[in-house]
Order: structure tokens, then C-alpha cells, then sequence
């Protein structure tokens, strides 16, 4: 069935049917389930994988499964809303860096997770498992927690039934997340301790265009990460300098084009 699907699809059409059935819901897939994603059959999902992988569209785990390769991520940075949201925000995750010498995150939402597009590392060594490309959970960031208290109520929806345990400390409990996004939506900022990785805290607000006719719009999250021995004494005081950069950020986006 699947051969006979295909058997008048291009080289290219095939490949652009594999890269496809990796989504926000399948980020990563094995030869099998790629194969049945994406109609192709086994022995030509195979030979695709390879040549994707090689090219660096695609990376193989250790695990045998696939994902998404750094490549793709190389290529999107040039998408022009990306381009312009990391040019404009750099200078102000810099301001951040240089007053608080910490690790400093720019992210934004893709499907449900939040999906980084800059970073300056700080001084200290915390355990910070996000690098520049990489996309993690919604519910165990402080940014993420930002952009899912601005998403959607589906997509709230989907992640409050999808909840997965990252640590011994990972806000699981629907109800729970809920209530703490509905304080993220009246006090303007979220905070996460060792939820996503043990060792380490954040605190992340919304970088917020305002849109012509008065509509503002969460376009990012910024946040920061520290030590928990840190979090009670520093993250409060944290917020007010990452509110200013992302008021400069939101402001410098909204006379962009692609957010005007």
C-alpha cells in the first residue's frame, strides 16, 4: 500500500514527507513510525534517514530513534521574524548578563514546548541543560511556564494532559499548574526550582509587543537561572531588571515589520 503511495513522489517529496512527520507531539521517531508518518516505505525511510542524518537535517540518538538535526536550526535562525527577534534582543540579554552575571535565556513557543533561540551563560556552574536550538517542556521552565500562561487555552489544555515528570520536583499535578499559571497571568512572572534539572532555579517574564490598535501579544519570555540556594534571596530582586529589558525588547519588536 505504501509503496504504491509513493511510487510517483520525487526524491525531494519524500524527503520533505519524512522531515514532516516530526512535529511538536513526535519530536523524536523511530525508522518504523517515521516510515508510517510519513508514507514511505521501510527500506526508503532507511535510505532518507541516512542521507538526512548525514546532511544534519536529522540526528540519530543513541537510543536508534531520530530527531531533528542542528542544520534545520542553522536555516530557521535565517526565518526573518527569528533573525530580528535575536538581533534585537541580544543587546538587552547582554544589559542582563553584565548586571547580574548569570545565565540569561531568550525563548519562544513552538507546538508545546519552548524552543531557545539565544543565551548568555553565566558565571556560575548551575546545571543548565538548554542550549541555543534546544526545545524543552512548557511546564518545567520558567520561560515556558511564561509563554504557556500567554498560549492558547487548547494548548494549555493539551500540556495539562500530556504533564511529564523531569525531576522529584516537576509540577505535575494539572490543577496545581493551573492555578500557578493563573498567579503567572496576575503577577507577570514565573519561577521554577530544580523542576527542569536538579541544582537549578529560574524566574522568567513575558517579552509583550504591543500590536497597532492597543493589542499586546507575548512574542518571548526572558528569564534567568541560578543555584537554589540563591532563588529565595535573588530571584525576586531578578525580576525588575528582566521587566526593564523585556519592556526595551517589546518595544524594539513593535517597530519591526513582521510584528507592526
Amino acid at each position: 500500500m505504501a509503496g504504491g503511495g509513493t511510487a510517483g513522489r520525487s526524491v525531494t517529496s519524500r524527503a520533505l514527507a519524512v522531515l514532516d512527520a516530526f512535529d511538536a507531539d513526535h519530536p523524536r521517531l523511530t525508522l518504523s513510525e517515521v516510515a508510517a508518518r510519513s508514507g514511505t516505505p521501510m527500506t526508503t525511510a532507511h535510505r532518507l534517514l541516512g542521507e538526512l542524518a548525514g546532511w544534519g537535517a536529522l540526528s540519530r540518538r543513541p537510543d536508534g530513534r531520530y530527531e531533528i538535526g542542528r542544520k534545520l536550526w542553522d536555516l530557521g535562525l535565517l526565518a526573518p521574524v527569528q533573525a530580528e527577534l535575536r538581533q534585537v534582543a541580544s543587546p538587552f540579554l547582554l544589559d542582563v548578563h553584565t548586571a547580574t552575571r548569570d545565565t540569561v535565556h531568550l525563548a519562544v513557543r513552538d507546538g508545546l514546548t519552548a524552543l531557545y533561540v539565544d543565551r548568555v551563560s553565566g558565571r556560575e556552574s548551575v546545571p543548565v541543560v538548554s542550549q541555543v536550538g534546544s526545545r524543552l517542556p512548557l511546564h518545567a521552565v520558567g520561560v515556558g511556564k511564561v509563554l504557556l500562561a500567554a498560549a492558547p487555552d487548547d494548548v494549555v489544555e493539551q500540556v495539562l494532559r500530556s504533564l511529564t515528570r523531569e525531576t522529584r520536583h516537576t509540577l505535575v499535578d494539572p490543577g496545581r499548574l493551573a492555578r500557578e499559571l493563573a498567579e503567572v497571568r496576575r503577577g507577570g512572572s514565573a519561577r521554577t526550582s530544580e523542576e527542569m534539572s536538579l541544582g537549578a532555579a529560574s524566574v522568567a517574564v513575558p517579552v509583550t509587543v504591543v500590536l497597532p490598535g492597543g493589542r499586546p501579544v507575548v512574542a518571548a519570555a526572558l528569564g534567568i537561572v541560578v543555584p537554589p540556594h540563591r532563588a529565595e534571596r535573588d530571584l525576586p530582586r531578578l525580576v525588575p531588571v528582566l521587566e526593564v529589558a523585556a519592556r526595551g525588547i517589546g518595544r524594539e519588536l513593535a517597530r519591526t515589520s513582521e510584528f507592526a
